[in-house]
């Protein structure tokens, strides 16, 4: 089951990336087959450069903050596996994890036997969420599934919307037209129940934060 699988730990504690490294080795992926990063951006460059079979993500670095990351993991490769490594511990954030697609929630509290569990899973093509009590806040919850129904396109393009970009500059990225970007806004408006960027951006903003 784990022979090939790549792995992707991006965290920017050494400490708890190592302690991931043995989770995983546990679960039995060879040590050459997980990489790690400890930025977003790194992770974005990496899954375009290379094959990975499941992410492992901390949901505060240093180029993101709360569910930002896991939207833009998902926006460059939306069929990987994404599980969320995070010292949130809240059902809120167990919910909204879900809704935009992780298919894994470790609180970092989780005894090491618990991590290698919930990675073995994911792996089994399962989710694994801590149970808790239901108190996701409505409106998040809202933001988050109006942005879960983005296409992966759409979704790489309000990642890169979130991050100032102008039209002419995210057709650049993405290699597309410029009338595709904009065909693209219409259609994320219309999801979002937008008018414009500024309130796309304001519900991508409370469907990512914690």
């Amino acid at each position: 089951m784990t022979d090939n699988v790549k792995v992707l730990i991006v965290d920017d504690h050494p400490l708890f990336r190592d302690a991931l490294e043995v989770a995983l080795i546990k679960s039995a992926i060879k040590p050459r087959d997980i990489k790690s990063v400890s930025t977003v951006s790194d992770a974005v460059n990496g899954l375009t450069a290379e094959d990975f079979n499941l992410v492992l993500l901390d949901l505060n670095l240093s180029d993101s903050q709360g569910f930002e990351g896991l939207s833009r993991i998902k926006a460059a490769n939306a069929l990987v596996p994404v599980i969320i490594v995070s010292a949130t511990e809240t059902a809120q954030a167990y919910g909204t994890a879900k809704s935009l697609g992780a298919s894994a929630y470790i609180p970092k509290s989780s005894p090491l036997d618990a991590i290698t569990d919930a990675i073995k899973s994911v792996l089994a093509g399962e989710e694994a969420f801590p149970e808790g009590p239901s108190d996701q806040d409505s409106s998040n919850s809202a933001a988050a599934e109006k942005l879960a129904s983005l296409t992966p396109a759409q979704h790489r393009v309000m990642s890169c919307l979130s991050e100032g970009l102008l039209n002419k500059q995210i057709a650049f990225e993405m290699g597309i037209s410029e009338a595709t970007v904009k065909a693209h806004m219409t259609a994320i408006f219309r999801k979002l129940g937008a008018n414009n960027r500024t309130q796309a951006l304001l519900v991508f903003r409370d469907a990512t934060r914690l």
